[in-house]
């Protein structure tokens, strides 16, 4: 079993009821052993890329820990958009009821066919950015390059707004819960995460 990484994923929806799609992400990630450790506030933010007549999406980005690597985390994201409707083709950029990124994984560099990381937006889109910040103001990339100072040196030239509070994390992830439960630890992860469900909570 690989050791535990903390990684942050971006999410994003402008089908539908966005913050609904954000939240059900979040839910169902901890079924693929990717505990949610925190969330960003959401953000209202104009489209990007190569489709711009569309609706305003809602984004997101999570801080989570996993012993699962890039590809397996890669896989069950795009289990997650599977899950929670989105189909494959239709064109790029365009509007989706659900988008799970992976944008950092530790200190990992990795390039394959279907993911590199960092992302390739981490250091150039403030959709990005903005709630990755918001996390952890002090993130850089595995290279050295501060987030900071990739967002002070971007134009404002993408609307990115604040719409609402964080989104709701599982119960069990939450020190200052886990604190309070007699005999149960302060920290779980990967398995110990499923261990603590049934150990410290009972119901899940």
């Amino acid at each position: 079993m690989s050791p535990a990484e903390i990684g942050y994923l971006g999410l994003g929806s402008n089908v539908g009821d966005r913050r609904a799609h954000l939240q059900a992400a979040v839910d169902a990630l901890p079924a693929y052993g990717i505990d949610v450790l925190a969330s960003s506030s959401t953000y209202d933010t104009d489209p990007v890329g190569e489709l711009l007549d569309q609706a305003a999406f809602l984004n997101a980005c999570l801080r989570v820990r996993t012993e699962v690597g890039p590809e397996a985390l890669l896989r069950a994201a795009k289990a997650v958009e599977r899950e929670l409707g989105r189909r494959p083709g239709g064109p790029r950029h365009g509007p989706r009821p659900i988008d799970v990124d992976v944008l950092l994984l530790g200190d990992l560099e990795h390039a394959s066919e279907r993911l590199r990381l960092p992302h390739e937006q981490v250091l150039a889109r403030r959709f990005v950015l903005i709630p990755l910040l918001e996390l952890d103001f002090d993130l850089q990339t595995p290279s050295g390059e501060r987030l900071a100072d990739a967002l002070a040196a971007l134009t404002v030239d993408e609307g990115v707004r604040r719409a609402g509070p964080p989104l709701q994390i599982p119960w069990y992830t939450r020190p200052e819960v886990l604190r309070g439960i007699p005999g149960c630890p302060a920290v779980r992860h990967g398995s110990g995460a499923r261990k603590t469900r049934r150990t410290c909570g009972r119901v899940y």
